[in-house]
């Protein structure tokens, strides 16, 4: 399986909480930047022309601030470039403050059948305060456009005063939405966003008060009927990411733009976060990149852990021992018995109990050599 990420660094304003590339004042470089990103995505094909890409994303930034002919410009692209699957999931990010019925018409039209949206809180007072450019309103807006498609909606937890109860209304909007996926992330303060001041201050929720939110939203949505396959991600049953399910199970993916992120034939790469370096570099036919890893040894075998850890799926033994050559029962043995009362076997399986997911980092790192 592999996929393909495109990044549209554009939006209208900075959320509080974002760390991204994404650029509110660089919007006048649309044009330019999507004309440098159709050549990245041609010679990018170029490199990787034998494989078949199963899944697109594309995310941000907000990629729906553009007009929508750049969305559909880019997925031409990409379908005359590359070699996609008839079934593949295609994955727009929508704020529901930039969308309105001919936006949803071409991405439909351009094959985009899924769509992951940006709602973060159901109560306006703290969208404002995230600097989000939309309302409750304008979610259930969006989704009515959107009404019968694949909608999953993100959901942030952790902010200043936030109790259970107010989750629980923010999830529930998110179903009323028809959303049948939900990515639930504990917020997280990067130094230097507007939002870390208000972290240094105490104003927002310790650890261990967003840990007992995300508890208490795992059993809501349980009994809701939406299963987590992961440790921020939540489905109805059939309705998991792909895209990403496709990064946990250690695929392959390429990214084009500005910050993508690739992991292609054993190498990790990433291109510059940087606009005009990016343009410049497509332009002149030399790499957008700026790192480059190639993942192997004692790496790989722990990427592959830590990502299948994180997933309900957890560690298939079987295939670990046959993609590495390896023996995952005795080169493990000591972090396995560390960690017994945190996971459990189940046929060739080894995975990280499910009252134990959201603390899993502490678990996983016992499994780096």
């Amino acid at each position: 399986m592999a996929g393909i990420y495109i990044h549209i660094p554009f939006c209208k304003s900075k959320c509080t909480y974002c760390d991204f590339a994404s650029y509110p004042k660089e919007i006048g470089k649309t044009e330019a930047y999507f004309a440098c990103l159709y050549r990245e995505i041609k010679g990018r094909a170029e490199q990787y022309k034998n494989k078949v890409y199963d899944t697109v994303y594309i995310g941000g930034g907000t990629p729906s601030i553009v007009d929508p002919k750049f969305i559909v410009g880019t997925l031409r692209q990409i379908k005359k470039c590359f070699t996609l699957r008839a079934d593949a999931e295609i994955t727009i990010e929508l704020n529901p403050g930039t969308v309105d019925e001919n936006k949803i018409k071409a991405y439909k039209s351009a094959g985009i059948n899924r769509f992951s949206i940006g709602l973060q809180s159901g109560f306006d007072e703290e969208l404002k305060r995230l600097n989000r450019i939309h309302t409750a309103k304008d979610f259930l807006n969006t989704c009515n456009l959107l009404k019968g498609e694949n909608i999953s909606a993100d959901i942030l937890i952790g902010l200043w005063d936030q109790k259970i109860e107010d989750v629980k209304k923010t999830i529930d909007l998110a179903i009323l939405g028809g959303a049948k996926h939900l990515s639930v992330y504990a917020l997280t303060c990067e130094v230097g966003t507007p939002i870390y001041t208000d972290f240094l201050n105490g104003e927002l929720l310790s650890d261990d008060e967003t840990g007992e939110l995300y508890e208490g939203v795992v059993a809501y949505l349980k009994g809701k009927g939406y299963s987590r396959y992961e440790v921020s991600n939540f489905c109805l049953p059939g309705f998991e990411s792909k895209h990403n399910l496709n990064y946990w199970k250690r695929g392959e993916y390429i990214g084009c733009g500005v910050s993508a992120s690739s992991f292609m034939d054993g190498r990790r790469f990433t291109n510059t976060f940087k606009i005009d370096e990016y343009m410049n570099a497509v332009i002149f036919n030399k790499s957008p990149e700026i790192s480059s890893d190639v993942i192997e040894g004692d790496d790989a075998k722990f990427e592959y852990i830590m990502l299948g850890l994180r997933t309900k799926y957890g560690v298939d033994v079987e295939k670990f021992n046959k993609e590495f050559g390896a023996d995952f029962m005795s080169e493990y043995k000591t972090a396995l018995n560390k960690n017994k009362p945190y996971l459990e076997i189940v046929g060739n399986v080894v995975r990280i109990k499910d009252e134990y997911l959201y603390v899993q980092n502490g678990i996983i790192t016992e499994f780096m050599k």
